[in-house]
């Protein structure tokens, strides 16, 4: 199964077009993305801007208001659409990738790694990699 081409919102008034292949994978356990997508761990994909457009309707964005972080959403379903990070990368929740690979996230686009595991609220038990910081920093001792 591979990258689907598009992505959209529950309601369908918003669609986004996939490019290149991310650029990182991961499961995010900072406290800014805990706090700014309201969950205890973000799963997405990181994305260069260029790589991900919109190619119907017009999502609404919110900015946050002391990071370099904003978001984007469908303004009839709600739905998150992309983030953008610090580095200005286009962040894309995992389960809109799930949603339009007919339900299971295609493995082209499944977690490598946990980041900023030293700041996580919950324990994951899995084999993937847990950096305690960003992915050129110190793994969590086993």
């Amino acid at each position: 199964m591979s990258i689907p081409a598009t992505v959209a919102c529950l309601c369908g008034k918003v669609e986004l077009a996939l490019g290149a292949a991310p650029q990182a994978r991961a499961n995010c356990h900072c406290a800014s993305c805990r706090d700014f997508y309201a969950t205890p761990m973000l799963a997405a994909s990181a994305w260069a801007a260029a790589d991900v457009r919109v190619v119907k309707g017009e999502p609404r964005r919110y900015a946050h208001p002391d990071k370099q972080m904003s978001r984007a959403f469908c303004a009839e379903c709600g739905e998150l659409m992309f983030g953008t990070n610090r580095l200005g990368m286009t962040v894309l929740p995992n389960g809109l990738a799930a949603r339009a690979a007919g339900g299971a996230l295609p493995p082209a686009l499944a977690p490598q790694m946990h980041l900023f595991y030293a700041e996580r609220v919950l324990e994951v038990a899995d084999a993937l990699p847990k950096y305690l910081q960003g992915w050129d920093g110190p793994l969590l001792a086993d």
